[in-house]
């Protein structure tokens, strides 16, 4: 499961275009909390904690505790609005989750053991069809990352999804085929090599069925 983050929050009482200029003239980021059958509430966060957040590279499909008046609130990312030049955060939603919620998030897939796989060592290549799969998971249970382990793996095996050990509630959301998620390619100059020889190999047919009596006047 990812690790849940933790954000200090203000609320705020204005809602609109001028009240979020204004507290970003202020030093601070505004966001809203949305869904659970509640109201949206407007809140303020530290710059510093919600850059540091974004910049780990799971913000949106982390489990986020918002501190808000000593009361913990349980919220995931949906949407961030960046500054087009700056790339500074100027807004963040947030979703509201409970035990029961199910949300759809990006995971990341990691590979391990490349000194196992037998492609791997002749020099054949990972080719990465999938660098994150899209899961319907609990919120409260969003896996950290997908592993795929190498090990015994040969120049043109295959890793579908079928084949990695998804958590507890969580399913692909590509449910119509069984998707791959990397191949073990051949070398760059073994396919070369193939390559050579099955021209060489045509070649040489088409010569073979070529009429060899041209020129022969010998019977004129």
């Amino acid at each position: 499961m990812s690790e849940a983050l933790t954000l200090n929050a203000e609320k705020r009482s204005h809602s609109g275009t001028g009240a979020a200029r204004a507290q970003r003239r202020a030093g601070k980021v505004p966001a809203v909390i949305y869904g659970g059958g509640k109201d949206v509430e407007n809140i303020c966060l530290d710059p510093v904690e919600v850059t540091k957040a974004y910049h780990r590279g799971d913000f949106l499909s982390a489990l986020v505790n918002v501190e808000m008046e000593g009361k913990p609130l349980q919220v995931i990312p949906k949407e961030i609005q960046t500054h087009p030049v700056k790339g500074q955060i100027m807004h963040v939603d947030f979703l509201r989750v409970g035990k029961n919620t199910l949300v759809t998030v990006d995971v990341p897939v990691h590979f391990s053991n490349e000194e196992e796989s037998p492609g791997l060592k002749r020099g054949g290549m990972l080719n990465i069809v999938r660098h994150d799969v899209e899961l319907k998971c609990p919120a409260t249970d969003i896996p950290a990352e997908l592993k795929v382990d190498l090990t015994g793996l040969d120049i043109g095996d295959s890793v579908k999804i079928s084949a990695i050990d998804l958590p507890k509630g969580a399913v692909p959301t590509i449910t119509d085929r069984d998707f791959t998620i990397a191949t073990i390619a051949a070398p760059t100059l073994m396919a070369e090599e193939e390559e050579g020889a099955e021209i060489t190999g045509e070649e040489g047919a088409a010569a073979e069925g070529e009429d060899t009596t041209e020129g022969d006047t010998s019977s004129e």
